[in-house]
């Protein structure tokens, strides 16, 4: 198979799991508070990736001048990132926390102009009033008037975008560990204490998990945090990074679909708009950061 093919086959099963991972999150928080939810899932996912690195011969060693490093990125691209994210879903739809959490690219594009002294364009303008327009659009169903719980989803959204987004700012050359390690690490650290804060905090009851919370858990830690993974590396090695980047935008329309069809949630002209809108904007935005 040629390559290139290889590469959009492994594109497409990367978007998919992670993807469906959105309304398997919503299943999952029925029954299981949301930052312990999500670091048990990691924890296990941590523990599988780091016996698939040792499995195919790479060094889990981690150079002490390299800890610092890892630690931030396990916060910023972990613990934010998915904690903050998963924490949303309490009290936004898919819709909602997905198109919010991928706006990172374009505060990616607005962080580097005080932190890299990239100044945007004017198509990088034109990509983050696209971006905010579809938001607006969405989150405009009932008038923009929120109840607290509907503000707590946004922040925690919209913090696991920025924080994500400024990682990738200021982090400007990769660690040199190899990628499984690297992702096997990086969970690990930044699940650890979604478990800790979750069992102080949430306060879980671990006999609530049922037959369908089971599954979603077990599909959590092997699918979207182990075999996407290492889709996505074998995609990496096979298409070039802003093909791969930007075939990433299938994640929230698929997710947003996933959860119409399983969840029941709102699938209709606004949504539609809001997507075309949000992700036009996100495109414009990666295009920009190339």
């Amino acid at each position: 198979m040629p390559a290139r093919l290889t590469g959009f086959l492994c594109l497409l099963v990367t978007a998919t799991g992670w993807a469906l991972n959105w309304p398997a999150m919503k299943i999952l928080l029925r029954e299981w508070p949301p930052l312990f939810s999500r670091g048990v899932a990691g924890i296990a996912a941590a523990l599988l990736l780091g016996v698939i690195a040792k499995f195919v011969g790479e060094n889990m060693r981690v150079p002490r001048p390299l800890v610092p490093r890892l630690l931030l990125a396990s916060a910023i691209n972990v613990f934010a990132w998915m904690g903050f994210s998963t924490l949303s879903m309490k009290w936004l739809s898919v819709s909602e926390g997905a198109l919010l959490v991928y706006t990172m690219p374009i505060w990616a594009m607005l962080l580097a102009w005080p932190i890299a002294k990239r100044k945007p364009s004017v198509a990088g303008f034109c990509a983050l009033t696209l971006g905010l327009a579809g938001v607006v659009v969405l989150l405009g169903a009932h008038g923009l008037s929120f109840d607290g719980g509907k503000l707590a989803g946004i922040a925690f959204a919209l913090a696991a975008a920025v924080l994500f987004a400024l990682g990738t700012v200021i982090t400007h050359t990769p660690m040199p560990l190899a990628p499984i390690t690297l992702v096997a690490w990086q969970v690990g650290i930044g699940c650890a204490p979604m478990i800790v804060l979750g069992l102080f905090i949430e306060h879980p009851v671990f006999s609530a998990l049922g037959p369908d919370g089971w599954a979603v858990l077990v599909y959590m830690s092997l699918v979207p945090m182990a075999v996407c993974y290492l889709a996505w590396f074998a995609t990496l090695r096979r298409l070039p990074a802003d093909v791969a980047s930007i075939g990433m935008l299938l994640v929230p329309i698929m997710g947003i679909v996933a959860a119409a069809l399983t969840l029941g949630e709102p699938l209709g002209t606004r949504e539609a708009i809001a997507m075309a809108l949000t992700l036009s904007g996100v495109a414009l935005a990666m295009r920009q950061r190339q």
